[in-house]
């Protein structure tokens, strides 16, 4: 299964998420058949790391997060078997990437997560206090979620949540 992750600038939520997803994986024991990835709706920050708060709330929970930036495009749609975006705008912007014939389905990172208290992951790039650490709990729940989804086989009902909160 091949997932890309989706943020504004995919150098905070995105890379969070695709680093989180592969931490959820491993443990799982379910690494291999999987291929992640993450990108930003914008061109804002491409070739730079992650932004040195996130990595660093990553790996106070022995996260890595690799990889530079980049910017979502068309193909990406047809590469990968799920887009997952880090809230409506992110989800706006995805769609006008994709057109109309977009391939692959989209749906909104907190969709997999049952206690979800908001549809989007906050952005923290701006914001002070814990935000990241936030972002990375929240980008857990929602990975052991989309985990739990794929084995149940309930993509479906998470890209249905995300037409009916986001239309």
């Amino acid at each position: 299964m091949r997932i890309c992750f989706v943020c504004l600038g995919n150098i905070c939520r995105s890379p969070t998420a695709e680093g989180v997803m592969a931490a959820v994986l491993a443990d799982a024991g379910r690494s291999s058949g999987f291929e992640l990835d993450s990108a930003g709706t914008s061109a804002y920050h491409v070739g730079e790391r992650p932004d040195a708060r996130s990595q660093a709330a990553a790996k106070r929970h022995g996260v890595a997060l690799p990889g530079r930036a980049r910017q979502l495009v068309r193909a990406d749609f047809e590469r990968f078997d799920l887009i997952v975006v880090m809230d409506r705008r992110n989800l706006r912007d995805a769609r006008a990437i994709a057109g109309p014939t977009a391939g692959a389905p989209i749906a909104l990172l907190r969709a997999f997560d049952p206690l979800a208290d908001d549809v989007d992951v906050p952005d923290p790039y701006y914001g002070a206090g814990d935000g990241f650490e936030r972002v990375f709990q929240i980008c857990r729940a929602g990975c052991a979620g989309l985990l739990r989804a794929i084995d149940a086989g309930g993509l479906d009902e998470a890209v249905a949540w995300t037409a009916e909160r986001a239309p």
